[in-house]
């Protein structure tokens, strides 16, 4: 199984990774860690992989797997919150592991410089328009000075083709978001496209809200198919898993 461990000065009690397609049993579209029960993949499968990586991860508890929507509800991570519909969750106390699943999307991960609280959040270019980010950071009411962000794999910005509606709705509430947009070769005059840098528009938001330390953003799913799963690239395929959780704090 290959993992991506954040590289960011954490806590130790912070515990976070994210997974590539590989090291499961899944086949077809889905080979091979395919996280997702929502995708077309056999069930058994996913039940096989899901065990996997909480055997690999020593995982001390079940990720709180979320029914994603694209928007900006965030929980918190708790058994009685499996499968509802939200984009994020967190925790604060061990024993809860927070999860997200993509396959262009961008996962991101936060903690704090004390070791308190984690969360992992869901940001598709409408969950950014529409302040998840800002939502996530607002739920955990943390000194932004004291914040951690990790920027977990996406689609990148030459990946990332899109029309002048997309462009429009960061633009319009934020004239610096317009460095996050450059012209596709194949745009025209009649017909305007842009090259969408989610990294870049994540990066923007989180500086806004005085949050400085953030890390990653360097791994594009969409270039890498024997690393990553990609919506955009594929149509039928997996999704990967970002989780984050807090270790029993050692007295």
């Amino acid at each position: 199984m290959e993992l991506i461990q954040p590289d960011w000065p954490a806590p130790s009690r912070v515990r976070a990774f994210s997974t590539t397609r590989s090291g499961g049993v899944s086949s077809g579209e889905f080979a091979s860690l395919n996280l997702a029960d929502h995708v077309g993949d056999a069930p058994a499968d996913v039940a096989t992989n899901r065990a996997r990586l909480r055997t690999e991860l020593e995982l001390p508890a079940e990720p709180c797997w979320l029914h994603q929507v694209h928007g900006c509800t965030i929980v918190t991570a708790s058994p009685a919150q499996q499968n509802c519909e939200a984009d994020g969750s967190l925790a604060r106390e061990s024993g809860a592991v927070c999860a997200v699943m993509t396959a262009d999307c961008l996962p991101l991960l936060f903690c704090d410089e004390l070791g308190t609280s984690v969360a992992a959040v869901h940001a598709g270019w409408r969950g950014l328009a529409d302040g998840v980010i800002e939502m996530a950071v607002a739920t955990l009411a943390l000194p932004p000075e004291q914040m951690l962000v990790w920027l977990g794999p996406a689609i990148g910005a030459t990946a990332f083709i899109v029309g002048d509606e997309v462009r429009e709705r960061f633009v319009t509430n934020d004239a610096a978001a317009a460095g996050a947009f450059q012209p596709s070769p194949n745009s025209t005059v009649t017909l305007p496209r842009w090259q969408a840098d989610l990294f870049l528009l994540a990066r923007q938001r989180l500086q806004r809200l005085g949050i400085e330390r953030i890390y990653g953003g360097g791994n594009c799913t969409f270039s890498q198919p024997d690393r990553f799963f990609s919506y955009r690239r594929d149509g039928i395929t997996g999704r990967m898993a970002s989780v984050i959780w807090l270790a029993q704090q050692v007295n």
